[in-house]
């Protein structure tokens, strides 16, 4: 298991390419910026600027605020940049950003998504190869590529596509047409390996060879109680943010928790953000989260997810001491090692 570094949601370009120089001399794998507050692609090129080894990641670039041309643009700048270390994390979004946020169209968005992909992949493919663009598709069309807007081929070839995915229609698209799955924060053990999992499978035919999953799991992270409450009341919150939001009810209900996500999304629509993590039960906390000092949060993403995630991250809604997620990572791969 990859243990890579990811980037609070809150850091600017700036903070974000201190983190990462940091975490290059620690000795994570990966660094991975999320698009929230700021460009993803911005920050990540600094990232790129800064860095020699470590790999890079958009999780993610919302693919829907964007059309395919100009993500292959900017995905392949960063692969230049990088010299080859970057993997282009997509997500969705979900419907009422795309269409109030940023104003963009919003339908059939599994299908959508395999489209966007593979009208990416077409565009990539032109340009290494001189071959005339031609792609048409239902939602996106591209059929013009002239020598002054052809980069040509690139010498370190195409980034590696992860998409992010919740639902099973969405999660087998993963597995039809990009080359790994990021596994969203709010999926319990079972969901993956009950819902996920056999999706994938079922899209690639019955196997995982050269199919990476990814994931960045919350954990209530802290040496001592007092450390460890203040992380719960933030980790209990973005439980509650994700539970809201009707995308990701699935994996409420294959628990039987879909009656409080029906819940929280009534606060959610009151604007009642403070009252909803009060919302969240110690079952429902525990099944999402990992819980203890930096030795007992690494063996529990271990027993949890070891033989199912090929690379991970810490996803911690809250400050974390940076000394302790060095911790949880050098404990990750200490037991691989010795595993």
């Amino acid at each position: 298991m990859l243990v890579d570094y990811a980037a609070p949601v809150t850091a600017s370009p700036s903070e974000a390419e201190t983190a990462a120089v940091s975490a290059e001399q620690v000795g994570y794998d990966g660094f991975n910026a999320a698009e929230a507050r700021h460009d993803v692609f911005t920050t990540l090129t600094l990232v790129a600027r800064a860095t020699t080894n470590i790999s890079l990641q958009s999780a993610i670039a919302v693919a829907f605020a964007r059309n395919p041309m100009n993500v292959a643009v900017l995905a392949n700048d960063l692969q230049l940049i990088s010299e080859g270390r970057f993997r282009l994390g997509l997500g969705s979004q979900i419907k009422p950003h795309i269409e109030r946020r940023f104003a963009m169209p919003w339908s059939s968005p599994a299908a959508r998504m395999e489209e966007f992909v593979a009208a990416l992949r077409a565009i990539w493919h032109s340009w290494a190869s001189g071959e005339r663009l031609a792609f048409r598709g239902t939602f996106y069309k591209h059929t013009l590529m002239t020598p002054f807007f052809d980069p040509g081929p690139n010498p370190f070839g195409n980034p590696a596509v992860q998409l992010a995915a919740v639902g099973e229609r969405m999660v087998a698209t993963a597995g039809r047409v990009a080359d790994g799955l990021l596994v969203h924060p709010l999926t319990t053990a079972t969901y993956l390996e009950e819902r996920m999992i056999p999706a994938v499978r079922a899209a690639r035919g019955g196997t995982l060879d050269g199919f990476r999953l990814e994931m960045s799991p919350m954990v209530v992270l802290g040496t001592d109680e007092a450390e460890r409450a203040k992380a719960e009341r933030a980790v209990r919150g973005q439980i509650a943010f994700y539970a809201s939001t009707p995308a990701y009810r699935p994996v409420l209900e294959l628990h039987g928790w879909a009656e409080l996500g029906d819940r929280l999304n009534v606060l959610s629509r009151r604007g009642s953000w403070d009252e909803m993590a009060a919302e969240i039960p110690d079952d429902v906390l525990d099944a999402f989260a990992v819980a203890g000092d930096p030795a007992s949060v690494a063996a529990g993403l271990r027993d949890r997810f070891g033989s199912a995630i090929d690379r991970i991250s810490l996803y911690t809604p809250y400050e974390a001491d940076r000394y302790q997620l060095a911790a949880v990572r050098s404990a990750i791969r200490t037991s691989a090692l010795s595993g």
